[in-house]
């Protein structure tokens, strides 16, 4: 028996994995147990927000371990009260909630949203989200997840979530009736193919949600926390809602999760509403307390918008170069490159010559590297997968 097959005999088996075993990072590359190196550029898909061993991330991961890893949420712990504010100052919302992930993010925002409801419109309880959508594998949020391929031997999924198509405010309206609740969005769709909302829809579904006291929800799991070159991705289009899911990048590579909501919807919840006993820990925010400060007060955002653009202009050339690509689209450092191909046989070629890549759908590749990314580093993945299309 091997190693992948000893594997394979005690883990679960839920991802198909590649045949390679990571045993560290440094930066934007990875090593695996061999000693090869690779340019990731998938960062734990967009988890990474640093990259690997970044030195202010292991400097508060070792010092609040010294002092405390975890106290339950029965007492307050200051890095809890602290990342709250940091994120309720830099934002439009007055409320922090914390858990461990963005499913968990997304689960408390359904809730959310039919707690408001039930205290100002106990008639609605249904809640509309977008086709093409991903929001989490738990059961609420892989109901209210637009594929159904993620739903498949689920069935019956959870009733009251009905599916629109994104970008088309014509249908979500025709969509709305007397028992809707709330819409749940994603800004930039990220696992449904890289798919930016457009300026305009966003405006006009934030406009009618608060023409119609309807809870307007965005999931900012991938897209948030400065990938967009914006701290939320909806500062990119000057569409704020009133509930937002975060996780992922959030505390750098250490699980965590988020929900912020204006007093307004805050109301919803009430103690013993709604919990997580790992949630907003000691060690999850304070880590994410650094991030957040590195973001703000470090430049690390107009990298975003650098590195954004150049990455965007590298995929366009390369794109004149290969009528396989058929389009590049995404903001900032959420990158997406459609292909009239499987996008998978073209990652593990990639993968072969040291560079890591994700798709998003089975014919597009997205790229979401740490956010400190440099144009070399770049330059070599375009290098790599240039290499690799010509093949």
């Amino acid at each position: 028996m091997n190693k992948f097959e000893h594997a394979e005999s005690v883990v679960m088996n839920t991802y198909k994995r590649f045949p390679i075993i990571i045993a560290k990072g440094e930066g934007c590359y990875v090593y695996d147990d061999n000693g090869k190196k690779y340019l990731d550029f998938v960062a734990g898909i967009a988890v990474n927000t640093f990259g690997h061993g970044y030195p202010a991330v292991v400097d508060a991961i070792v010092k609040q371990a010294k002092e405390m890893l975890h106290v339950s949420n029965l007492y307050w712990t200051q890095s809890q009260i602290d990342l709250a504010d940091k994120l309720v100052k830099n934002s439009w919302f007055d409320k922090a909630f914390f858990c461990n992930s963005g499913a968990e993010s997304i689960e408390a925002g359904l809730k959310l949203i039919r707690k408001y409801a039930n205290k100002t419109h106990p008639e609605r309880y249904e809640i509309i989200t977008m086709k093409d959508s991903f929001h989490g594998r738990t059961f609420g949020a892989v109901t209210a997840t637009g594929q159904e391929k993620y739903k498949q031997g689920l069935n019956p999924v959870l009733p009251g979530i009905k599916h629109v198509p994104f970008n088309d405010f014509e249908a979500l309206k025709e969509a709305v009736d007397e028992k809707t609740a709330g819409i749940l969005l994603e800004p930039i769709q990220a696992e449904g193919g890289v798919i930016p909302g457009k300026k305009e829809y966003l405006q006009k579904v934030r406009e009618f949600c608060t023409e119609n006291d309807i809870v307007l929800m965005y999931d900012e799991v991938q897209c948030g926390i400065g990938r967009t070159g914006r701290l939320f991705a909806h500062q990119y289009y000057d569409a704020p809602p009133d509930v937002m899911a975060l996780a992922k990048g959030i505390a750098g590579g250490v699980p965590m999760g988020s929900l912020l909501a204006t007093d307004k919807v805050a109301i919803g919840f009430e103690p013993g509403d709604h919990a997580s006993t790992f949630g907003g820990n000691p060690l999850a925010a304070s880590v994410a307390c650094v991030v957040l400060d590195e973001l703000l007060e470090k430049g690390t955002m107009d990298n975003v918008k650098i590195q954004g653009e150049y990455l965007t202009k590298k995929l366009l050339k390369l794109k004149d170069k290969n009528s396989v690509i058929t389009d590049v689209r995404g903001v900032g450092l959420l990158q997406g490159v459609q292909l009239s191909v499987d996008a998978g046989e073209i990652i593990v070629k990639c993968m072969e010559q040291g560079l890591l890549l994700v798709n998003a759908g089975s014919h597009v590749i997205r790229f979401v590297p740490a956010l400190n990314v440099k144009s070399e580093e770049i330059d070599k993945c375009i290098g790599i997968l240039e290499k690799v299309l010509a093949s």
